[in-house]
């Protein structure tokens, strides 16, 4: 792999976390803000944030593997 190749992948994967960390970031946010309005239903929304939280680090995994595939097809 050249060298300009490494740089570009490193720059391609940065760009893909980046949706994905910003998203992931806000949704516990908003998460622990919605439990400590309201504490009885923290085990729901402890559980939709789980689930927010694969969703949105999907997107990371989905973009590292369109990378790959794009690099060694």
């Amino acid at each position: 792999m050249a060298f300009g190749e490494a740089i570009s992948a490193g720059f391609a994967y940065g760009l893909a976390a980046i949706g994905p960390g910003i998203g992931i970031g806000y949704l516990v946010g908003q998460s622990v803000q919605a439990m400590a309005r309201q504490p009885e239903a923290a085990g729901m929304v402890r559980t939709t944030m789980f689930l927010g939280i694969a969703f949105t680090e999907a997107l990371a995994l989905i973009g590292f593997v369109v990378f790959i595939l794009l690099k060694f097809a």
